[in-house]
């Protein structure tokens, strides 16, 4: 990990994350939360995103009976997938999305893809998301039309692909056993990777829609809750 990279996970939104697991509950500087109260972080509550046009309050659900979605509670599908997808893919958990999403407010060269069918999609989905569906990646010319259209991608008078303001893309799907992301990023005939887009621009959150939901993140879609 670079110095840089470290310094970006330890900043979230322009607040200091202490690296501390246990805040001391007599530092006063640690804000103690109210009784019943969940936080994102022990010095976070919400965070207030402009996104596609909308307004979202990132924050944790509040009520102490909710459970698992049933969208995300079976246990017996799919197959686990690496951590480290490919070289130079960062792997990110819920904090390092939340922050690419405070940072994609004011610059359109980063976006949040849903790189699941559209019907998943529409029924939930992480708020300021695109859908970019696993089946656009088996034809070269629908994947270098998505590139095209939603990835700032461009093509040379010579047919070359043109990745120097290609857009940093943070990509999901169901969560850990999914293979949806892995697919559009590296093993389609069309995937991210083989069409030459640069590793570093390519962010994976493994934990998905199912870590998503699990900690009550706040959801997109018609199933919302």
């Amino acid at each position: 990990m670079t110095a840089l990279q470290a310094i970006l996970m330890t900043v979230f939104c322009g607040l200091v994350l202490t690296p501390r697991a246990y805040p001391d509950p007599t530092d006063p500087t640690v804000e103690t939360p109210k009784p019943g109260e969940v936080l994102i972080t022990h010095d976070v509550r919400e965070v207030s995103l402009q996104l596609q046009g909308q307004s979202w309050l990132i924050q944790r659900n509040q009520d102490p009976n909710v459970t698992l979605t049933p969208l995300f509670t079976n246990t017996t599908v799919g197959f686990l997938q690496p951590i480290q997808l490919a070289p130079s893919v960062e792997t990110l958990g819920e904090l390092e999305v939340l922050a690419w999403m405070r940072k994609m407010q004011t610059d359109d060269s980063i976006v949040l893809v849903d790189t699941r069918p559209f019907l998943p999609y529409e029924r939930l989905h992480i708020p300021g998301a695109i859908n970019i569906p696993p089946r656009l990646f088996k034809n070269e010319f629908a994947a270098i039309e998505v590139l095209e259209r939603k990835l700032n991608v461009t093509t040379t008078d010579s047919g070359e692909l043109n990745f120097n303001d290609a857009k940093t893309v943070i990509a999901y799907s169901n969560g850990h056993f999914c293979a949806m992301t892995p697919y559009a990023v590296k093993y389609a005939p069309y995937s991210l990777l083989k069409l030459g887009y640069p590793p570093e621009k390519i962010k994976y959150y493994r934990g998905g829609m199912q870590d998503w939901t699990s900690v009550g993140l706040t959801v997109a879609g018609a199933d919302a809750f």
